[in-house]
């Protein structure tokens, strides 16, 4: 007797009955399907045969594997965005989708996209939930959370730290640039997503505390050259550049400073 049981390649899809040959399968297994037009993942709805079994059938090939569901996931997310793209552009919606992440659990398909303004992505949703078969789900990000979702190389040449380690956006203000002596350049400070860059939150306590033990320019100070008033300081060498009484320009160690007027 043929070992026929029911699957669906969508959740609200057609019910398929399958030849699974001497396969031992359960109710919420995933299995390959030879459709007639290539392999494709299914899931077992049900494994008792049907009443009246037909007379076609289509074979499993195989329990799915994780490669395969993996595979499939792909797939899925891929097909979703690019029907999401097709529909916004059909319904003149001013939005730019960006990626689109499948929950298997729930079952959902999760569409990021970025927009200048809000959307009224309501009747798009109907009909991506009409074609897809699932649920689906929109939200709309900023451009930090896009340049995490989308990724890429930052200006120090390594792959963006938001979509690697950070799990949050720290607040980032133009001071943390100030108190770093950094030329205060957009086109510089800037990350590829158009704002502040987070690496400046990195080291902002340390050069807070370290511009609190530097010297002010112009204070007076006293060297083993003699006393002259400060011109400028490095933070990071921990250095402070004097002037003296002599008119000598000297660049001094912070601890070489005997005191300060």
């Amino acid at each position: 007797m043929a070992n026929i049981i029911g699957v669906k390649f969508r959740p609200k899809g057609k019910l398929v009955h399958c030849d699974a040959g001497e396969m031992s399968l359960q109710m919420n297994d995933y299995v390959v399907v030879d459709t007639g037009h290539g392999l494709e993942v299914a899931k077992v709805v049900t494994p008792e045969p049907p009443s009246q079994p037909s007379e076609q059938l289509m074979m499993v090939v195989r329990q799915a594997e994780a490669e395969d569901l993996e595979e499939a996931r792909r797939n899925l997310e891929k097909e979703a965005l690019s029907k999401c793209n097709e529909m916004a552009a059909q319904l003149g919606l001013k939005m730019k989708p960006l990626v689109v992440r499948y929950d298997s659990q729930s079952e959902r398909l999760t569409v990021f996209f970025s927009a200048e303004e809000r959307v009224d992505f309501r009747d798009l949703v109907r009909r991506l939930s009409y074609a897809l078969e699932r649920r689906i789900e929109l939200r709309q990000v900023g451009s930090r959370d896009e340049a995490k979702l989308l990724g890429g190389i930052g200006k120090c040449g390594y792959p963006l730290c938001c979509q690697n380690s950070l799990t949050s956006f720290a607040s980032v203000s133009i001071k943390m640039a100030k108190e770093q002596n950094l030329a205060l350049n957009p086109m510089k400070i800037s990350g590829i997503c158009g704002r502040l860059l987070c690496c400046l939150a990195y080291e902002n306590k340390e050069y807070t505390a370290m511009r609190k033990q530097m010297p002010q320019p112009k204070q007076e100070v006293s060297t083993s050259w003699g006393k002259g008033r400060v011109i400028s300081t490095n933070l990071l060498k921990e250095t402070v550049t004097i002037q003296l009484d002599d008119g000598m320009i000297k660049e001094v160690a912070l601890d070489e400073l005997i005191q300060r007027g």
